[in-house]
């Protein structure tokens, strides 16, 4: 993997983390009840892609 590609791939990590971060925070803050939870569980699973693009940028 050519090193643009590594970079991008941490770049786009670094925004869904970013995406993630917003989502868990919007969802604490000023949602209640089952959209909180909602919001909650599809922040959790956006860091599944975050760490395979992780590694791939690592490696």
């Amino acid at each position: 993997m050519s090193p643009m590609d590594k970079m991008w791939a941490s770049f786009v990590a670094i925004g869904l983390m970013a995406g993630a971060s917003f989502l868990i925070s919007y969802a604490r803050n000023r949602t209640k009840g089952f959209l909180r939870i909602i919001l909650s569980v599809i922040a959790f699973l956006m860091f599944v892609p975050i760490l395979l693009y992780m590694v791939v940028s690592i490696l």
